[in-house]
């Protein structure tokens, strides 16, 4: 059986897919409207811009669910579509990878719960555990391999995800990655190495950081995570660059080769799963599995 651990045992690196929402711009999304709904009302370019990432190389690919929480979508007024959702969007990777013939994992994909947990805001934590647990109940019943939860910035609400997606499977893999983008910590003031400390002790499979003001931010984070007990495999899922308003749109300005040269950078870091976030498409993937797979140690 495929799995993140079987593939960390046989290759020295896995490559993760890039940016999905900020590519479904491109097909059409409009600024403010859920891409999770697209699962069910478009999945055909959702689609296509999964087959563009396993074409450019990636091992490892997320499902369109990272605002998929009931939380999130409310602000949509689109919480009772949460579990359609998230089904949809499991089922329809799943069907890519095995037409792929590839030895590709599928990655349930959990965002934030887009509110602030107590004390500081007004989310309890039963309540947050309770909409991770839908959502990944409903990722695992579409057939995904592993739960990815990305771009968090407190630890508790990481610990909700966690707990909540052992609530439907204890046995399931999770990969948890932070966003440390306020002077090298998270909004929420978690440094890399409090981060790792508190995360490895959740027996997730890896962790890491992505997302962010670039690629030099997660390299450093890399590196810190790098410097601790080196028991867990670790994660870099860079923006590429820090966008810029342009006509009311936001812009990425790393190229391919820019994100090329960071995948390096990442993987001497310690990285062991590498691929890009925000901003960057196929391009900017195909270009880092073809620089690492030149790739020469000094």
């Amino acid at each position: 059986m495929l799995t993140i651990q079987s593939l960390l045992k046989t290759r020295d690196y896995i490559i993760t897919d890039g940016a999905m929402g900020t590519v479904l711009f491109t097909y059409g999304l409009e600024h403010g409207d859920p891409p999770e709904i697209w699962n069910i009302e478009h999945p055909e370019r959702v689609a296509v811009i999964h087959q563009a990432y396993i074409d450019a190389g990636s091992q490892v690919l997320l499902t369109n669910t990272f605002g998929g929480n009931r939380l999130r979508l409310a602000l949509h007024n689109a919480q009772d579509q949460a579990k359609e959702a998230n089904l949809a969007a499991a089922a329809l990777l799943r069907k890519i990878v095995e037409e792929s013939g590839k030895e590709i994992l599928v990655a349930g994909d959990l965002g934030p719960s887009g509110e602030v947990l107590a004390p500081y805001g007004e989310l309890a934590f039963e309540d947050a555990k309770d909409a991770f647990a839908e959502q990944a109940e409903a990722l695992i019943a579409g057939g995904v391999d592993l739960i990815w939860i990305e771009t968090m910035s407190d630890l508790e609400e990481v610990r909700a995800a966690v707990e909540g997606t052992r609530s439907i499977n204890a046995d399931i893999p999770i990969v948890t990655t932070m966003t440390f983008d306020t002077h090298g910590r998270t909004m929420m003031g978690v440094t890399p190495e409090q981060a790792y400390q508190t995360l490895s002790a959740l027996n997730v499979a890896a962790l890491g950081g992505n997302c962010g003001n670039g690629p030099e931010e997660i390299i450093q984070v890399i590196e810190k995570m790098g410097a601790m007990d080196g028991s867990l495999p670790l994660v870099a899922k860079a923006n590429a660059g820090i966008p810029e308003l342009v006509g009311g749109k936001a812009v990425y300005r790393a190229s391919p080769e820019t994100m090329a040269d960071y995948a390096i950078k990442s993987y001497e870091a310690g990285a062991r799963i590498i691929g890009a976030c925000c901003g960057s498409t196929p391009d900017h993937i195909l270009a880092i599995a073809e620089a690492l797979s030149k790739y020469t140690p000094a």
